[in-house]
């Protein structure tokens, strides 16, 4: 037997081979974990972590293998597998079984693999190689997030569509991967999942995981932490179908990066399909990798934006139909008047209000819709829409929304318009050009002439100042 360090020169000159043969990502995951552990004559004995790993390099990377072992050894050169094997038993502790390179003619021949006897006797095959059989993954999706139960908008059309399509032919579209980007509250978790249940109900042979990006990082921190760094890699690299939500939690978590590039790169250069959320556009992450984010852009990246108005009709409209619950057609739309920005607030102002119902025994109508959404937004910090100031305004005027909307230049309706306008400055985030755009199709410069002619009007006339105040309450957040 030659002395312990020569193996390990002969496998630092078989490492120096490699290392200009693999990508460096490849070379770092398969390669650096191995240990040599002897060198008998000829034959170079490597220990790697488990028989997955075992598996792995058999089938990717022997013909190198044996390329650089007889260069280094000569022409009768061999290398044999120590494989570290997890102990089943209680407080057991693992234990090494020995394995000659390539023992299998083909992929299709059974390894030959030794044999233990467990401590009543029978007999059990420690080498259950999750790469040989199906694999039971339970996909982790949300069974009532269906692409039927999700409402089509201008809003959310281009991602539903590109999503509908991923579904179909995951890994074999442009869109992969498919990220998809908006605020809280805007149908990101609900597309994704609907995403993975339309795929195993079309491609019921695939493999999907639906996984947020904090459970990954508390998975991976685990498997450093027991020392399954490995098998939590290998377990990743076998899904068809993964989708991480809120990707944006990755953010300066360095080497968590790192082991998702890692996964990323294999999934995608395999042709499996990737899906990815996040509350912002890939050029808006902050603290994520470069290389990362380069990954990102490479397939398309759809944005969830605010659910107009039809759209949120449409939305309560679904959820009482499904609850089956009746509700009269004017509460159902001051609802979605009174709430633009977001559809988990607009379904718990829902609740809110059939809870007042049934609790106080009242019927549902337009006055008790208006007294939960006044206790509702004090007890909210939301944006205020523009449908919702329109409808205030138009309900105090008493005068339809559609004649506020309209061209007249009567001046009971110019007057109602530019007080509506001036809110929609004043308390919400949209540009002068959107806000122009809503009431009654406007350009930027008559959004402005309306806010001063307000303010002007409230300096010198008290009846106008009279109306701004009562409306006041009606509109600001308390």
């Amino acid at each position: 037997m030659v002395l312990n360090k020569d193996c390990k020169e002969v496998w630092e000159n078989c490492l120096k081979v490699i290392r200009d043969n693999v990508p460096y990502q490849g070379f770092r995951t398969w390669f650096e974990p191995i240990v040599p552990i002897k060198l008998e004559g000829n034959v170079l004995t490597i220990q790697v972590p488990s028989q997955f790993f075992y598996e792995w390099i058999e089938e990717h990377y022997v013909t190198l293998l044996k390329k650089t072992i007889k260069k280094e050894l000569g022409a009768e050169g061999r290398l044999e597998y120590s494989i570290i094997m997890e102990n089943s038993f209680a407080n057991g502790k693992p234990f090494s079984v020995k394995v000659p390179a390539n023992s299998a003619t083909t992929r299709n021949e059974p390894v030959a693999m030794p044999v233990d006897l467990n401590r009543q006797g029978a007999i059990k095959n420690p080498f259950i190689i999750p790469g040989l059989k199906p694999v039971t993954v339970d996909s982790q999706l949300n069974p009532s997030y269906t692409f039927d139960n999700f409402i089509e908008g201008d809003c959310n059309r281009l991602a539903r569509s590109a999503g509908f399509a991923v579904a179909g032919k995951p890994g074999g579209t442009a869109f992969n991967p498919l990220l998809i980007y908006g605020g809280v509250g805007l149908g990101k978790t609900h597309l994704a999942h609907a995403i993975g249940i339309e795929v195993k109900e079309r491609h019921p042979n695939k493999t999907v995981l639906y996984v947020s990006s904090e459970r990954f990082t508390h998975q991976f921190v685990d498997s450093l932490r027991n020392h399954t760094h490995n098998d939590f890699l290998h377990f990743y690299q076998m899904i068809d179908v993964l989708i991480v939500d809120d990707v944006q939690f990755f953010a300066g978590k360095e080497k968590t990066q790192d082991v998702f590039f890692a996964i990323f790169n294999h999934l995608h250069q395999n042709g499996k399909q990737i899906v990815l959320t996040s509350d912002k556009a890939p050029v808006e992450l902050q603290g994520m990798e470069q290389r990362l984010l380069s990954r990102f852009k490479w397939g398309l990246s759809a944005d969830l934006g605010n659910p107009e108005l039809e759209t949120r009709i449409a939305i309560l409209r679904k959820k009482l139909y499904h609850d089956g619950i009746e509700m009269p057609d004017d509460v159902v739309e001051y609802l979605a008047y009174s709430i633009g920005t977001n559809i988990r607030e607009l379904e718990g102002a829902l609740i809110s209000l059939l809870a007042q119902a049934s609790l106080n025994k009242k019927a549902i109508n337009l006055d008790l819709a208006r007294k939960m959404i006044d206790k509702f937004v004090k007890n909210t910090a939301r944006e205020i829409s523009i449908d919702f100031i329109q409808k205030v305004v138009s309900d105090y005027f008493e005068m339809p929304i559609e004649l506020m909307k309209s061209k007249t230049r009567k001046r009971e309706v110019v007057q109602a318009r530019q007080i509506a306008m001036y809110y929609a400055k004043s308390l919400t985030k949209s540009s002068l050009a959107t806000i122009g755009m809503q009431c009654g199709g406007k350009d930027h410069a008559t959004v402005l002439h309306a806010c001063r002619t307000v303010n002007n009007l409230m300096e010198t006339d008290k009846r106008f100042k009279g109306y701004i105040d009562e409306l006041d309450r009606l509109i600001r957040p308390h």
